[in-house]
């Protein structure tokens, strides 16, 4: 998915997590969510968190999501963990974190029980997104 943006000013942290969301969708990601932690959570915002089906597919996810905020907005992780064995791929945009997990680590991390008490983006319903 190649996407052309007219203005960055505006954009703000809600719409680039919406972002990450729809690029690892069309990336085929399984389950993906957006939780609201800023409330609760000083050092970011939003997580963004979805499922790939194995390494190979969760590495992919997280380099289009890179590719995508690179060409999109300029913008790069401030850190990468966990892509070499790609179980779970962390990228830090500092605003909001992207986490790319395999199932079975998704599974034994379970950041949605974690944060159970933070809302959830309705993501795939938000139609305001300056894209």
């Amino acid at each position: 998915m190649k996407i052309e943006i007219s203005s960055l000013e505006s954009v703000t942290t809600q719409e680039l997590a919406i972002m990450a969301a729809r690029v690892a969708d069309d990336k085929k990601a399984q389950d993906v969510v957006i939780l609201d932690v800023g409330s609760v959570l000083a050092i970011t915002d939003l997580f963004v968190v979805a499922t790939g089906t194995s390494d190979r597919h969760v590495r992919t996810i997280a380099e289009e999501i890179q590719d995508q905020f690179k060409h999109l907005y300029s913008r790069s992780p401030l850190r990468v963990e966990g892509k070499d064995d790609a179980r779970w791929v962390l990228l830090d945009y500092g605003d909001f974190i992207v986490h790319v997990f395999l199932e079975e680590a998704r599974n034994y991390y379970d950041l949605e029980r974690l944060w159970s008490d933070v809302t959830k983006v309705a993501w795939q319903e938000a139609k305001d997104v300056v894209l």
